[in-house]
């Protein structure tokens, strides 16, 4: 059986060290595991603010950054090959305004960029709730909180 490849990939020094404090790379790939079961390859690349607006500028045509950007390349039943950009500032910014731990909403973030890999979406509402149903279950299972209940 083919495993899955989990490439972790930081920007600069600076955001490798925040990213250091926040989880380590065991952490985050158990994080990626437990959301597929398919082989392949899946990069976590954690940016900075400029590349994070970049990109969502580029492909989103949306002018500013955002938590958490995916990429898929290829899916079938067994296998897939993803990017997911993850904007730490942002996600720091975040967990502080809504009230939750930096690595839960890490955690979060990293799970939705992988589900998102697999083809799970949020754009209408009976898959959003598929969607969340599915990382509160995951979230659970890592001893993290359901990440839509705020403070």
């Amino acid at each position: 059986m083919q495993k899955l490849t989990i490439d972790l990939q930081c920007a600069s020094p600076a955001i490798e060290k925040i990213l250091g404090t926040i989880a380590s790379h065991t952490l985050i790939k158990k994080w990626v595991r437990e959301t597929t079961k398919s082989s392949g390859l899946l990069t976590l690349r954690f940016v900075n603010r400029l590349e994070g607006k970049k990109l969502n500028q580029a492909f989103r045509s949306k002018d500013k950054a955002t938590n958490v950007l995916t990429f898929p390349y290829e899916l079938s039943k067994k296998s897939l090959v993803a990017d997911i950009i993850l904007c730490l500032p942002i996600i720091q910014a975040e967990a502080r305004a809504q009230g939750k731990t930096i690595q839960s909403h890490l955690a979060h973030l990293i799970i939705h960029g992988c589900l998102h890999a697999q083809g799970y979406d949020h754009e209408i509402d009976h898959a959003a709730q598929k969607m969340e149903r599915l990382e509160i279950k995951i979230l659970k299972g890592l001893g993290f909180a359901n990440p839509y209940i705020l403070l």
